[in-house]
């Protein structure tokens, strides 16, 4: 076990390495230069374009202006170009706040398609797996953006209560029960439409996987042998059906930062989606850069993650 954490720490090191220099390559490449930071800006004069590079040393040489910036953000003296305030500062706010989206759009996702699923490949052809194979279909090809504004408006012209923001505009100073409520609420909307897609799109992938295994010698074989159908099904297909899924497990904490974005930005919730995506048409490089280096660490721990996990979920595979 310790020489595999070990082995597949160095690999991941030297993954991450390459990953920042093809970002701050990319940022480099792209049109115009870090110092446009608010060109039709009257007051932003000529003096003051060279006193910014100087101050993020952009007037030096790209390898050095690499070391800078990694420099300054492992020891958190990294600003932000549009309010000079600090990026890591910025990007842990909203991180708590996208937090509360990804567990609880994740929870829903990964709790629901299961039994969907399951249910689905178990009484294949049925009403239930007609039923739900449409619906399936119908939340994957309706676009997230315009279920979130149907949805807006019917909760609001027919309950009359905001949706918008973390906590309702104007509400002072309620007491603890109230304001628990009044932030669950505002959680509960963009979090389940953030599910369900996933939901469709896992419970299919569920469906085959059951179907696949439960076509297989081994289960025929344990039917023969008298085995209750209970057990087959969860005890011989469902486990061997997992493996797949512990790859998928592992690659959604990357939707911390990109899984939310249309979400964030329509029910205007100051998640990290919403930042980056401000950062990127702000030209405000330092978020941009920081948000992609978070998101490879994010997918570096979730293969590490799935690794481990591949054991659990199947005795013959070792680390």
């Amino acid at each position: 076990m310790l020489s595999f954490i070990a082995r597949n720490s160095i690999q991941k090191v030297i993954t991450l390495f390459f990953v920042s220099v093809i970002s701050f390559l990319v940022i480099y490449l792209a049109p115009g230069e870090p110092s446009q930071v608010d060109p039709l800006n009257p007051k932003f004069t000529p003096e003051m374009v060279e006193r910014f590079r100087q101050q993020f040393h952009l007037d030096q040489p790209l390898y050095v202006q690499y070391a800078f910036f990694y420099g300054d953000l492992f020891t958190g003296k990294t600003v932000s170009w549009k309010d000079n305030q600090p990026v890591l500062k910025k990007v842990w706010e909203r991180f708590k706040n996208s937090l509360w989206l990804f567990v609880v759009g994740t929870l829903l996702t990964w709790t629901l398609s299961f039994p969907i699923g399951i249910r689905s490949a178990i009484f294949r052809g049925g009403m239930y797996d007609r039923s739900a194979t449409f619906f399936s279909y119908l939340l994957i090809s309706i676009p997230g953006f315009f279920f979130a504004y149907v949805l807006i408006i019917l909760v609001v012209t027919t309950l009359h209560v905001p949706v918008i923001d973390m906590e309702t505009f104007g509400l002072g100073d309620p007491p603890w029960y109230r304001w628990i409520m009044d932030r669950v609420w505002h959680l509960l909307l963009p979090s389940l439409l953030g599910a369900t897609g996933g939901i469709a799109v896992l419970s299919r992938y569920v469906r085959s996987q059951m179907m696949e295994v439960e076509s297989q010698d081994y289960v025929r074989t344990a039917r023969a042998k008298g085995v209750p159908e209970e057990q087959v099904h969860y005890k011989h297909a469902l486990r061997n059906a997992l493996l797949p899924f512990v790859t998928m497990f592992g690659l959604i904490l990357p939707g911390l930062i990109g899984g939310s974005v249309i979400i964030e930005s329509i029910f205007a919730w100051p998640g990290m989606g919403r930042m980056a995506y401000e950062a990127i048409l702000a030209r405000d490089y330092p978020i941009v850069l920081t948000v992609n280096f978070i998101s490879a660490v994010l997918v570096l721990i979730g293969t590490f993650i799935s690794d481990v996990l591949y054991m659990v979920v199947d005795p013959r595979i070792r680390l």
